[in-house]
C-alpha cells in the first residue's frame, strides 16, 4: 500500500497542498491512476475551478467511479470537497453522491460579493476528529463561489450572509470547504488530523 496519494484532478492548489503536507514531513504522491489511488492509505482531492470541469477530468480517468468505493480516509478540499456531495449549481453537475446536498451559488448582497474570499470563523456543529485542538472561532482561508448549505454530514459551519458548510463528515470521507493549505496554524492542525485519521 501507498502512503498518501493527491488526486490530479487539474487544481490549482495542488502545489500548495504539497508544500503544506512538506511542512508536516508529509510527502505525496499526485497521480489520476485509479490502481494508485485504490492502494493508497490516504487519498485528498483538490480542487480549484467549475465542478463540471471537475467531474469531466474524473470520469475521463475513471475516477468518479472508484472515489465512492473508498475505504481508507479521504480528504476533499474546496471544490473537492463540494465534488464529493451530490451536485453542483454549477452548471447543474452531477457530483459523487457520497454526501447529501448540492451546492449553489452564494445570492447577490449587498456589501457581500461573491465570491467569498479571506479568513473566517470556523463553528462546529459537533465533535469530530478533523477539528482536534481547533477552538470554536478559529479562522479559515476561504476562496469560493458556490456553497453547501448545513447538513447532517456538516461538522463545522460558517456564516456568509448565512451559514454554509465549512467542514463535513461521512464515514471515511471527509471535505474542507476553506483552504487547509493557506490557513496558516488552523489548517495545518486540519491537516494533522486528516494525517491521524485512523486508516
Amino acid at each position: 500500500m501507498s502512503g498518501l496519494v493527491i488526486i490530479d484532478n487539474g487544481g490549482g492548489n495542488v502545489a500548495s497542498v504539497r508544500y503544506a503536507l512538506a511542512r508536516l514531513g508529509v510527502t505525496a504522491v499526485l497521480s489520476a491512476d485509479p490502481a494508485i489511488v485504490r492502494a493508497a492509505s490516504r487519498v485528498i482531492l483538490p480542487g480549484v475551478g467549475a465542478a463540471g470541469d471537475a467531474m469531466r477530468r474524473l470520469s475521463a480517468a475513471g475516477l468518479d467511479r472508484l472515489i465512492p468505493t473508498l475505504t481508507q480516509p479521504v480528504l476533499g478540499i474546496c471544490l473537492g470537497m463540494q465534488l464529493l456531495f451530490e451536485s453542483s449549481g454549477e452548471g447543474d453537475t452531477r457530483c459523487l453522491g457520497i454526501l447529501r446536498g448540492r451546492a449553489e451559488r452564494f445570492p447577490e448582497r449587498t456589501g457581500l460579493p461573491v465570491p467569498h474570499m479571506g479568513w473566517n470563523r470556523l463553528e462546529p456543529t459537533r465533535g469530530s476528529p478533523l477539528l482536534a485542538g481547533i477552538a470554536p472561532g478559529e479562522y479559515a482561508y476561504f476562496v469560493h463561489s458556490y456553497a453547501l448549505p448545513p447538513s447532517e454530514d456538516s461538522v463545522a459551519l460558517c456564516d456568509y450572509g448565512a451559514p454554509f458548510t465549512a467542514i463535513a463528515s461521512r464515514g471515511n470521507f471527509h471535505g474542507a470547504q476553506c483552504h487547509p493549505e493557506r490557513s496558516a496554524a488552523t489548517g495545518a492542525r486540519l491537516l494533522a488530523n486528516f494525517l491521524a485519521l485512523d486508516a
